[in-house]
């Protein structure tokens, strides 16, 4: 029963967090980074 409702605590923090951070716009800089971090690894960027 512990197990369970720390699942669902951990479950909604991370929901929580993930939401705060698509409120505050930060997709697109964490999308740009991961480009430039791939591009970066083939020899292109």
């Amino acid at each position: 029963m512990v197990k369970n409702s720390l699942r669902l605590a951990l479950l909604g923090a991370g929901l929580l967090s993930v939401a705060f951070g698509v409120s505050r716009g930060e997709v697109q800089e964490v999308l740009q980074k991961a480009i430039n971090l791939c591009l970066e690894c083939i020899g292109i960027g």
